[in-house]
């Protein structure tokens, strides 16, 4: 194996270094996949147009989100049982986005608590939330989150049942039995059994609760005072009512494919969604993103930053911490060159004019 000189090569190496079923766990997606594959090849729909002769010797890529100052527009998804990857998971996951000078999000579901994530030093994290049938849980799990010094909720809206993902089925995926769900260990809720189908299914169908509606949104303001970003928003309907919920911010989101299939890309529903959000809220983006051409179409068509997800699982299994370092600094330097090559010197230069898109109407040449 040459050199690692991209973020889709880690893959592979994942694929030869992990058990069966922890590689496909982390790369299925729902049923035919279709989605799945949707989430890269809708990259390819959008083409730059590049403007040239343009002082581009300083390029700011730095930027705020929710008021936090970060180097890049880069953060990382929460994705589960990090340590079914590599023995560090979630520390290693955590110290990498910390040197990165970025915000990774924690999952409900990590190897590693929120405690122990905090432990690992400076940096700024948010949790992200799975609302349990027993509310108590949940807002127990909240405070602690708040108490370890994360600075916002991202809470999970597209999953009251477990997406259909065949190959856990086939599996029959289950958590190892010397790994536990960290944040649920006192409470009799982090382990997982066996079960007929995939475990993870049975899980959730016991544990978390299919009646979650917005005005459990609105209850979870009550008892934070952490920022709320809505993730698994893909229409402009449910976009508004986040907005009316008091949501602080919405990730569009299909949950890497891994729930509904033949819903659309997110890169696909992310425009309808930033212009029914209509700059009251931040929109950010996870789904696909590879590469730094796709974090710059990300932001040109509205999103604030965009999240990896599986890019980071499959690193951590390929080289623990330095691959997930070398993930960051990847996508950071192509985003970089894709800036300077399209003529952008920070991301407020970053505009609709600078992609065309298939869906686009041919468009009359902008007048001077």
């Amino acid at each position: 194996m040459g050199e690692i000189t991209n973020v889709s090569e880690y893959e592979a190496i994942a694929k030869q270094k992990l058990p069966k079923m922890v590689y496909d766990y982390y790369a299925s997606g729902a049923e035919d996949q279709w989605t799945l594959a949707e989430n890269r090849n809708a990259f390819a729909k959008i083409l730059f147009r590049p403007r040239i002769l343009i002082d581009v010797s300083h390029i700011d890529m730095a930027t705020t989100v929710l008021g936090f100052k970060i180097s890049m527009p880069i953060m990382i998804a929460p994705t589960a049982m990090q340590k079914m990857a590599h023995p560090e998971g979630e520390y290693a996951t955590a110290r990498a986005a910390s040197a990165a000078g970025t915000i990774m999000t924690l999952s409900s579901w990590a190897t590693s608590s929120v405690e122990e994530v905090a432990s690992t030093g400076p940096g700024i994290r948010f949790f992200q939330l799975y609302v349990y049938k027993d509310r108590h849980v949940v807002a127990q799990l909240v405070r602690r989150a708040e108490r370890a010094g994360f600075k916002a909720i991202a809470l999970t809206v597209d999953t009251p049942r477990l997406g259909r993902r065949e190959a856990d089925i086939k599996n029959r995926f289950t958590l190892p039995p010397f790994l536990t769900l960290k944040n649920f260990e006192g409470l009799d809720l982090g382990k997982m059994d066996k079960a007929n189908d995939s475990g993870l299914a049975s899980y959730v169908a016991g544990q978390i609760d299919r009646s979650l509606s917005w005005k459990d949104v609105q209850w979870l303001q009550t008892i934070t005072k952490l920022p709320i970003l809505v993730k698994g928003v893909l229409t402009a309907e449910d976009a508004r009512l986040a907005v009316q919920s008091g949501a602080a911010g919405i990730i569009v989101s299909n949950h890497g494919a891994r729930q509904l299939d033949y819903v659309p890309s997110t890169i696909m529903a992310l425009e309808e969604v930033v212009k029914a959000a209509q700059g009251r809220i931040p929109v950010f983006l996870d789904g696909g993103v590879r590469r730094g051409t796709d974090v710059f179409k990300a932001l040109a068509l509205g999103a604030s930053g965009i999240f990896i997800g599986r890019p980071v699982v499959f690193s951590l299994a390929a080289e623990g911490e330095t691959g997930v370092r070398k993930v960051l600094q990847m996508l950071r330097e192509e985003f970089e060159l894709t800036m300077a090559l399209s003529g952008c010197r920070s991301l407020k230069e970053i505009t609709r004019n600078h992609i065309v898109t298939e869906w686009d109407h041919p468009r009359p040449v902008p007048r001077l």
